[in-house]
């Protein structure tokens, strides 16, 4: 019996213990499950959320660009592509293998995802094939289940309403490359373009805007199950510039086929109203890509259309360099509004001739009449007598052959000589250098925005600014603000003394630009001819007066015409060059005629608005006579 009793007493607390060490167990697991689902709920119910939902970042719209009056010159259309975001994808390989299958695509395609992979964290989407048309869409959507990661979302690429009559100035967007991309991850983005040229460059960052986002839901297999919130990101700003379409499509009219270029401003504020250069281009090819024979074409286009010819177009100035010499020797000394020089149709200069324009014997005359005629032989004398330095200082005042400070991508500066960099370029500088440099050849080497430049600082008084952005987001940039430049450092006197020249050259029936004038009533403009020589034509073809229209094309001379007008209170100022032109009474000065008639008469620098109906352009009346 005592036997008995001791078992159930040992069995009885190996009962109370294991039941205790249950009890325990119990208490220590509700404790850790009230742990999880109670105090640490928040924490785990977001892990959960993330292994569901995934978030990525997609490209912002870009921002518009408008002319000054609000037509479009650069916009968006929408279109379909396929993204890839291999962190979605089990087997990022499988899934490519099975897209290729439905998509085909070229090696190099292929090859420049496997790039694009390597490059990129494995969150950012990689574009697989852009503007897909429906039956490629029909079939990633029926294979859904085949392709985790893969994604079709709209996207949107870059339209020119004006095409290739404003490529140039309005410029082109393109992919980023692998560099742009590493050093700024959004643009590594699908979808995301950077301007190439142009104001679609140098407005580039108003432009890109801040990408946004979009949260998917998606199952084991990386199947999207719904999106679960999105945003559109920030588009970019609206860029306003200063052209006027009209004004545009008009300079790209009266160049025709001919190669040039043309720039005009407001002369109170540098703003680029106009800006063209012929041939040109489509910029819509850039973004989808140029086809290759497209490609080849342009590159073997010796009229090179690709190049803006109006802000990186070097050519010499011939004589609408004449009154950037008048003005350096005005403030030297070396001549006053009475100096005359006597022109025998030629000069000697050692055993050197250097003729007049069609040896033309101008006789005394003062520097007003010489820039009237364009006579030679005074710029030559009036060179050697205020040296290339003094020559190069002035024009640097006038923006030729320096940094203008322009908002216009890939600007050439140019080239006005100095000794120094005669110098500096083992050029052992002769006075038969200054010489041919006072009529704006030799050395000399300025762009029709330079020309521009010069002929609206003259006219205005102003050191001007061309630009091409006139609102950013809707506020007016710094160059545009009124009263924003400053004066133009050359004494007053000096600057009407060539104005009165210029007036003479298109309003004196003996004036080179005489048969360009206005026809408006009230109204005159004042310019300056040029015919700068590409061809150094040889002793020979000098002695018998040798005619430059009988040689091809590519050695005629390019031929020039700078305006500014209304003479008495100037508001725009023009230059035009007409690339192997001849004669720039003959060939530049009509468009110039033109362009200055309908701006005139439109008034886009004093309007904010456009008109319903703009008045029709008087007849041009042709030059014949004047050749300089």
């Amino acid at each position: 019996m005592k036997r008995d009793a001791k078992n159930r007493t040992s069995f009885s607390r190996r009962a109370l213990l294991i039941g205790a060490g249950q009890a325990a167990v119990f208490a220590a697991i509700t404790t850790r499950l009230y742990h999880l689902q109670i105090s640490e709920h928040s924490k785990y119910a977001l892990k959960a959320q993330q292994n569901s939902i995934s978030e990525r970042l997609v490209a912002p719209r870009r921002g518009i660009m408008t002319d000054r009056f609000g037509a479009i010159v650069a916009g968006n259309q929408q279109h379909w592509n396929a993204l890839f975001v291999k962190d979605m994808a089990p087997e990022p390989d499988v899934v490519l293998e099975n897209f290729y299958r439905l998509v085909p695509l070229s090696d190099s395609e292929k090859a420049r995802i496997q790039q694009d992979l390597a490059a990129h964290p494995g969150y950012i989407p990689v574009m697989l094939k852009d503007w897909l048309d429906w039956p490629d869409m029909a079939a990633i959507e029926v294979n859904t289940p085949n392709l985790p990661g893969v994604i079709v979302q709209a996207g949107s690429s870059r339209t020119y309403p004006l095409g290739p009559v404003a490529a140039h100035a309005v410029g082109y967007v393109g992919r980023p490359n692998q560099q742009e991309a590493q050093q700024n991850p959004v643009l590594a983005l699908p979808g995301m373009r950077v301007g190439r040229t142009g104001a679609e460059d140098a407005n580039d960052l108003a432009l890109r805007g801040s990408p946004g986002f979009v949260q998917t839901e998606t199952n084991v297999r990386g199947e999207v199950m719904r999106v679960v919130a999105q945003d559109d990101g920030t588009p970019g700003d609206t860029v306003a510039l200063a052209l006027d379409t009209g004004l545009q499509q008009l300079a790209v009219q009266s160049l025709g086929d001919q190669t040039g270029a043309v720039v005009m401003l407001d002369t109170a504020t540098g703003e680029i109203l106009a800006m063209a250069s012929t041939p040109s281009f489509d910029p819509t090819l850039f973004d989808r890509g140029v086809p290759t024979d497209i490609w080849n074409g342009w590159m073997n286009d010796p009229r090179h259309p690709l190049l803006n010819k109006a802000a990186a177009g070097l050519f010499a100035p011939g004589s609408t360099f004449k009154p950037s010499v008048a003005l350096a020797a005005l403030k030297c000394g070396a001549l006053t509004p009475e100096s005359t020089h006597t022109c025998p149709g030629f000069l000697k200069l050692g055993d050197h001739i250097f003729w007049c324009d069609n040896h033309d014997a101008h006789g005394t005359i003062n520097v007003m009449d010489a820039l009237k005629v364009s006579c030679d032989v005074f710029f030559y004398k009036t060179a050697l007598d205020t040296g290339i330095d003094r020559i190069a200082a002035m024009a640097s005042i006038m923006g030729q052959g320096v940094d203008l400070g322009s908002d216009v991508p890939h600007v050439q500066t140019g080239l006005v000589p100095t000794h120094a960099w005669a110098k500096q370029h083992g050029i052992n500088w002769m006075e038969g250098n200054t010489v041919v440099q006072g009529i704006g050849q030799g050395y000399t080497q300025l762009t029709p925005l330079a020309q521009a430049t010069m002929i609206a600082r003259l006219a205005s008084g102003l050191s001007v600014t061309p630009h091409l952005a006139r609102r950013v987001g809707g506020a007016l940039t710094p160059e545009s603000q009124p009263g924003a430049a400053p004066t133009l450092d050359v004494d007053d006197r000096h600057l009407a003394v060539v104005r009165e020249g210029l007036f003479k050259v298109v309003n004196d029936p003996a004036g080179t630009g005489y048969g360009a004038r206005l026809t408006i009533p009230g109204v005159q403009m004042a310019g300056k001819t040029g015919t700068a020589q590409v061809h150094d034509n040889t002793a020979a073809e000098k002695a018998k007066n040798f005619n430059d229209m009988t040689m091809t094309w590519a050695q005629r001379p390019n031929a020039w015409f700078v305006a500014y007008a209304p003479a008495d209170a100037p508001r725009y100022a023009v230059a035009v060059m007409v690339e192997h032109g001849n004669f720039g009474a003959q060939t530049a000065a009509p468009i110039a005629h033109d362009l200055m008639t309908y701006a005139l008469l439109n008034d886009p620098a004093g309007r904010d608005q456009p008109l319903a109906n703009p008045p029709p352009m008087p007849p041009l009346t042709v030059p014949q006579e004047g050749n300089a």
